[in-house]
């Protein structure tokens, strides 16, 4: 039979899978498109490159040197918030000014997530890019009682948490989304340390594949309901639909019943959710899905309808069909388009509206900023940035215009990645950053930004 041949074929594939993903880019097509083409409401959508090698181009994490810093755009400054973190992922401004970061990454027990040969020089890519460090499970408060810019004091406010992620203070109850559930626990303000176990709210999907784990949380504007994201167990549903119940999705939990439902569905990995200050309405940042060539599937920024279904896994940009996946004509019809692209492969993690206090110059002052990890599934790279995208009326107008760059050195070393973003009560963006294991804040540049 021919099923030695076969089978000495498939180690082959492996075997070349894992020299790629080990090598830094040693594998895979090169983007042939422009930047500005992959941005916008508009953006160029080409045909799928099907070749049996994903492109891999992986960023080794490194972190800073001493006295090293991103680089900010022309008229902003950039300094450290804090320093020394453990794999910072996540920040959420408490009204009294201090600063939660969640220090955190993906849960272990998940053995069904990355099995096999291939899962193996995943892992070991995963690692090089600087995502293999153990979670703290924790949240960690800042506390920066001066103003000077510089937290001098910091507490573990919450420990023994299940990966956390997303946060949300409503009245006197903080709420943490762990990786399996949206927790609640009481808040007093000015307390640094929360003793009281915290009490479910609700289920989120986990179990043991869990490929996306982060779990994002936003409170509506009335804070009467949460809204946590939930990404998909896979890339292009490689696992069997059943795998991705209640995933590629955003559920809406109602705080007084405690009844949750699907808000939204057919979104890859949705990771962070704000309410756009002019309309309330909620937009989400999206990370689409892989190997299907440098120049394909846009990541993007979009509103959230609710009911709206947005195309993961049987398409992607509206009706484009993904031909990996089993054909589904009547779920495509319904795929909504996302409003904006934000570039392939950018992997947006962050994103926060600019508020009334904002710090920033006036062309800053109107748009959402968002933290885009980067890419290791194209060549050249792309993200490892903030950016900016002005609005205009509600809607994304322009196309983004860099924050903070140099996350990536002329060697091709990741000496950061940016994550979560929100901003302080003084009005001075803050940036998680997760290699770097810093909080950095951005002021402008022509005057110290004090509380």
């Amino acid at each position: 039979t021919n099923e030695p041949k076969l089978l000495m074929r498939i180690l082959k594939n492996l075997l070349l899978i894992s020299v790629c993903a080990l090598s830094v880019g040693a594998c895979g097509d090169s983007s042939k498109l422009p930047q500005q083409a992959t941005e916008g409401s508009s953006p160029t959508i080409p045909q799928a490159n099907s070749a049996l090698l994903p492109t891999v181009k992986i960023a080794e994490a490194t972190g800073w040197a001493a006295g090293q810093t991103p680089v900010a755009a022309q008229g902003l400054s950039v300094a450290a918030f804090a320093k020394d973190l453990v794999h910072p992922r996540w920040l959420y401004a408490l009204p009294n000014g201090d600063v939660l970061v969640a220090e955190t990454n993906a849960p272990a027990d998940r053995p069904e997530d990355a099995k096999g040969v291939k899962g193996f020089f995943y892992k070991q890519a995963q690692k090089r890019a600087g995502a293999g460090t153990p979670s703290p499970d924790r949240i960690t408060l800042l506390r920066d009682k001066d103003g000077d810019g510089v937290a001098e004091t910091r507490s573990v406010l919450i420990d023994k948490l299940h990966s956390p992620f997303g946060m949300a203070l409503i009245g006197d109850t903080l709420y943490v989304a762990n990786t399996d559930s949206v927790v609640a626990f009481p808040y007093v303000e000015g307390a640094t340390k929360i003793d009281q176990p915290g009490k479910k709210i609700a289920g989120l999907p986990a179990g043991p594949i869990n490929h996306h784990w982060t779990k994002g949380l936003v409170a509506s504007p009335d804070g009467t309901k949460l809204y946590a994201s939930v990404g998909s167990n896979s890339n292009a549903a490689e696992n069997g639909l059943n795998a991705e119940a209640g995933r590629a999705a955003i559920h809406e939990i109602d705080l007084a019943t405690g009844k949750s439902r699907i808000y939204a569905s057919g979104l890859r990995n949705p990771v962070d959710m704000a309410f756009e200050p002019q309309t309330n309405a909620l937009w989400a940042v999206v990370n689409e899905r892989d190997e299907l060539g440098s120049d394909l599937a846009p990541d993007y920024l979009t509103s959230v309808k609710d009911g709206g279904f947005y195309g993961w896994p049987f398409s992607y940009w509206g009706q484009h069909v993904d031909k990996r996946v089993p054909a589904n004509q009547e779920m495509v019809a319904k795929a909504v388009v996302p409003d904006y692209a934000l570039g392939n492969h950018v992997a947006p993690l962050g994103v926060a509206f600019a508020k009334n206090n904002n710090l920033l110059p006036e062309n800053l002052r109107n748009g959402a900023f968002i933290g885009e990890h980067g890419s290791w599934n194209r060549k050249p790279f792309a993200g490892y940035k903030v950016v900016f995208v002005p609005f205009n009326g509600g809607k994304p107008d322009g196309y983004p215009r860099d924050v903070l760059t140099g996350f990536v050195n002329e060697k091709d070393q990741a000496q950061g990645r940016p994550v979560g973003v929100t901003f302080d009560n003084a009005g001075a963006l803050l940036v998680a950053d997760d290699v770097g294991n810093t909080i950095w804040r951005v002021t402008p540049a022509a005057k110290s930004a004090s509380r």
